[in-house]
């Protein structure tokens, strides 16, 4: 099982707290590194023997080229590049098989929650659906695992420990015959959820939002226990893993020449510590190696190794926690009771029991950062004098930030035979509309004309925008009208009798009116017109 030394560094000292780390012993660098260095000093000290002791000076020289050789190319490797990327991969692959290893916590709880019955046949129901849910994962992991294969090599030894019953075996072994080149490790996820739905169908599970989520949480449990065959599936690329075990070894091959005493008048080749000891060649070895055995041991976490998962423990917990969240704690919890706090609401502190081990409240970032209040400077107003400034600015409205924007008020007056809508800006114009309901309308504008010489480009364009808006109005209000009209159409004889006596003074009524409209538009084009000429001036 992972190694934890959490609790001992929780708190830094002075001179830091990874020193308590160095002597240990279990999945430590010295225990997974020791014979490679053993076996490292043992070849350099058998080729420095053989250099001082057992060459002739005829052959001294050569093994002297040799070791300068050695030293100089070594150095080209690209080791740190390659063992750094390499062991990142697999300490990033190694995290994530570990949170990819399902647990039957959350469906307990909802088979717990959701599949109802104090009976013999509702505990059987929810129990028999954890056990194949805590089968599935054994089967999967006695597939990836080394030490779970050699607790369950075959169906035999899951009955005797009550993960699988006889006719279950059978039925899995039938499978077995029928479709050998499969894995069968689904087969009581697929029983789980007959289950589940066979519930729902006696009213055991109340709606089919509950049995939903609980087939949502059983794939959920599929899919972990699928990817964990994907990663047992899928490896690091074998090239990359040879690039970095030959790159490893090829250089201290290298080293063990390289970094020998030779007896030349060179610097790096003849200092007296090199002569009885290879003190950095050693610490290098620690470093690069054990980066590589690193890599070796976490590269399959489901193994023998010290750092490895304990799968055996992974797998007597979830059957005993599923048991218990479904079967011992079914529709169980404490009584209700009121808290101590339930007068106060909530509490103002809590207590503790070293009262100076109470912390402040923390703050924001920002909370006590200083800022210089900011004095606003009213600049006064420069006269400015250009030839082709035509406008003049008050100083009221230089200095007042205030915007006030008033809306137009519109009237609408119903009666039996007509509807009038009036349109006022300022109490100084008023446009009004009246509609009769007959075969024909009656269209009467009555604008207040301005002088459009005393007006500048924005008073004519809002005003030009404002005849549009009324015209708009205009239109929708004659459009509401026709529809009035054929809904009063059927009152009766009389109206009808009416309307045909009163038709040719409409008639007039409506020519004077249209002759009236087409001598506004044309007022309206001119005042456009000399509108365009003054900008254009």
């Amino acid at each position: 099982m992972t190694v934890s030394y959490t609790a001992e560094v929780a708190t830094c000292s002075h001179f830091g707290c990874f020193w308590k780390l160095l002597m240990r012993w279990r999945a430590s660098i010295y225990k997974i590194i020791w014979v490679d260095l053993l076996a490292f000093l043992c070849c350099f000290y058998f080729t420095a023997v053989i250099y001082r002791y057992a060459l002739r000076d005829v052959d001294k020289p050569i093994f002297e080229d040799i070791v300068m050789y050695c030293h100089s190319y070594s150095n080209l490797i690209p080791l740190s590049f390659v063992l750094g990327f390499y062991v990142g991969i697999i300490i990033e692959r190694w995290w994530n098989q570990y949170i990819t290893v399902p647990w039957p916590d959350p469906l307990a709880v909802y088979v717990s929650a959701l599949v109802r019955g104090q009976d013999e046949h509702g505990r059987l129901m929810r129990r028999t659906i954890m056990r194949y849910v805590c089968l599935a994962l054994t089967m999967v992991l006695s597939m990836i695992s080394p030490v779970i294969k050699r607790r369950f090599p075959t169906y035999d030894q899951l009955i005797e420990v009550g993960l699988l019953n006889a006719n279950e075996a059978n039925i899995m072994k039938a499978m077995d015959v029928k479709f050998p080149k499969h894995p069968k490790y689904w087969m009581p996820l697929v029983w789980a959820a007959s289950i589940v739905t066979r519930a729902r169908k006696e009213g055991r599970i109340w709606d089919d939002f509950s049995l939903k989520s609980m087939i949502d949480e059983l794939n959920k449990f599929r899919a972990g226990c699928n990817m964990l065959i994907h990663y047992d599936t899928i490896s690091v690329p074998l090239v990359y893993t040879q690039v970095v075990t030959l790159a490893v070894y090829s250089y201290f091959v290298a080293a063990i020449f390289g970094h020998q005493w030779i007896d030349r008048d060179i610097k790096h080749y003849n200092n007296i510590v090199s002569y009885y000891f290879p003190l950095f060649s050693t610490l290098e070895f620690f470093f690069f190696m054990g980066w590589l055995k690193v890599a070796e041991t976490l590269i399959c976490p489901f193994g023998d190794d010290d750092d490895d998962f304990e799968l055996n423990w992974l797998i007597d917990r979830n059957l005993q926690v599923s048991y218990l969240i479904v079967d011992e704690m079914h529709n169980d919890h404490p009584q209700l009771v009121r808290d101590q706090y339930w007068d106060e609401v909530f509490p103002a502190e809590l207590p503790y029991a070293v009262e100076s081990e109470r912390a402040e409240h923390p703050e924001a970032s920002t909370a006590r950062l200083g800022i210089p209040k900011v004095h606003r400077v009213t600049s006064t107003k420069s006269e400015v004098s250009l030839e082709n400034d035509f406008t003049d600015f008050d100083d009221e409205d230089e200095y007042n930030p205030e915007v006030t924007i008033r809306f137009a008020r519109r009237e609408f007056t119903w009666s039996r035979s007509s509807v009038s809508v009036s349109y006022s800006l300022d109490n100084q114009s008023r446009d009004t509309l009246d509609l009769n309901m007959g075969e024909e309308m009656d269209v009467e504008v009555d604008t207040k004309t301005l002088n459009s010489s005393s007006k500048d480009d924005f008073e004519r364009l809002k005003e030009k925008r404002e005849r549009e808006r009324v015209n708009r109005q205009i239109q929708q209000t004659a459009l509401a009208m026709e529809l009035i009209k054929g809904e009063l159409g059927s009152n009766g004889a009389d109206s009808a009798e009416s309307s045909r006596t009163n038709v040719p003074q409409r008639s007039s009524q409506v020519q004077t009116d249209r002759s009236y409209i087409s001598q506004r538009k044309r007022d309206e084009h001119m005042d456009d017109n000399k509108s365009s000429d003054d900008t254009e001036k």
